[in-house]
């Protein structure tokens, strides 16, 4: 089969099993310019789904570099209304959105932290009814990838060019389950069922607590009062089934932000905001970050700590086993989409709504008292390793094996 056939399947999965466009929907497209032919695909996929309209939001990342580095410093802090309103006239139909990552990883490297640090802070802030919306599942979205040539040239430096695109493609559309004989969207569906079952099994356990070993970390996660586990399947509001992140590996929850302690050692690098950030190793206490250091980005990971009270928390814990294809697969992404696919990972910042029992219904402040997290961050860094194992503790203090050597027990 050829890229093209391949591609065209690929933008038919995201439309269709990914985000599920429905008829009459609007559909909001994130995608770097560079990547407008593989765009094009995904808008003429989700009109013949029966999309109202698809809104490109297009960005370049050396055009933000240039933005970040040279404008007036009260621009970064303040986000102009017609920006404001244009998001919440979008959330006000429940459009539904598509965020295509292709950037390199590290392209905004030698932007001043603190500079970059007040922007996304007012950038957070300002779109909040965008990211509200979105961690409750009001709208359906996903988060996928296309092979841009500074990315794929960091994932394969000995390649260059088209023939950096090409590898990394061939590696995105596999971890995608998309090949060249069976239907990718039935692969999916079984996909889901087995990420299902672990979900309900962990679920049956009610577990308060689990507890983290290998060789670099050693800490205790409390798990909130009525959790949820979940995996891949999500629900908008209006009951339709969307695929949140292609590829996932993983079940998730969410942790109690009070009862957190212990060292938490990385074990991939994160890209975030376009910095990587290496060797993250935190400390946490009574549910707080006490200490954080790293060996490059340490003050973006910083001030990315500071963004509010809830990023000194974490907001979700996420199960990925040693065996998962991604893993196996070693390649290095530098792109939390697929690397957090090859690790359990944990995230700085605000937990899902549907990871706890009454999110989508219950005040903040009554979901906070059983342990949620609130923020206006949310970051996820990687943690799993070969020799990770994980034990479950019970209402009544059993200790289960959830993880032994990397994988389930």
């Amino acid at each position: 089969m050829s890229l093209e056939t391949k591609l065209d399947k690929y933008a038919e999965l995201i439309v269709k099993r990914g985000v599920n466009v429905q008829p009459g929907q609007t559909i909001i497209l994130y995608a770097e310019v560079n990547e407008a032919y593989f765009a094009r695909k995904i808008v003429h996929a989700a009109y013949q789904a029966g999309a109202r309209e698809v809104v490109l939001e297009w960005s370049d990342q050396q055009v933000s570099h240039d933005f970040l580095t040279y404008t007036a410093a009260d621009r970064l802090e303040n986000i102009p209304n017609y920006e404001v309103t244009r998001a919440n006239e979008l959330m006000d139909i429940y459009a539904s959105r598509i965020s295509l990552l292709s950037q390199d990883p590290d392209g905004l490297a030698n932007v001043d932290s603190e500079r970059l640090s007040n922007f996304t802070k007012a950038k957070q802030k300002a779109l909040g009814r965008v990211r509200e919306a979105t961690m409750k599942d009001d709208i359906s979205w996903l988060v996928a990838a296309a092979a841009g040539q500074s990315w794929a040239e960091k994932v394969f430096p000995s390649l260059k060019g088209q023939a950096a695109v090409e590898r990394l493609w061939e590696e995105i559309l596999k971890d995608v389950r998309i090949d060249d004989t069976s239907d990718a969207i039935e692969n999916w569906h079984t996909h889901v069922e087995t990420l299902k079952e672990k979900a309900d099994w962990l679920n049956k356990q009610n577990f308060k607590e689990l507890r983290y070993q290998n060789t670099k970390s050693n800490f205790t996660i409390g798990l909130a009062t009525g959790h949820i586990w979940e995996a891949a399947n999500s629900y908008d509001k209006a009951g339709n089934n969307f695929i949140p992140n292609m590829p996932t590996e993983e079940v998730f929850t969410a942790p109690d932000n009070r009862n957190i302690h212990g060292h938490v050692a990385a074990t991939l690098p994160l890209s975030y905001q376009g910095t990587l950030i290496e060797n993250i190793e935190l400390d946490f206490e009574d549910g707080r970050i006490t200490k954080a250091t790293a060996t490059k980005g340490l003050d973006v990971l910083q001030k990315l700590i500071d963004t509010d009270a809830g990023s000194k928390s974490l907001g979700e814990v996420s199960l990925v086993p040693d065996a998962s294809p991604i893993s196996q697969g070693g390649v290095l992404f530098y792109n939390t989409l697929f690397d957090e696919n090859a690790s359990d990972h944990l995230a700085i910042g605000a937990a899902y709504a549907s990871n706890i029992s009454g999110g989508k219904t219950d005040s903040p402040k009554d979901l906070a008292a059983r342990g949620w997290n609130i923020s206006d961050a949310h970051v996820d860094f990687m943690i799993g390793s070969a020799d990770m194992n994980i034990d479950g503790i019970t209402q009544d203090d059993k200790v289960i094996p959830v993880f032994r050597s990397g994988n389930w027990a």
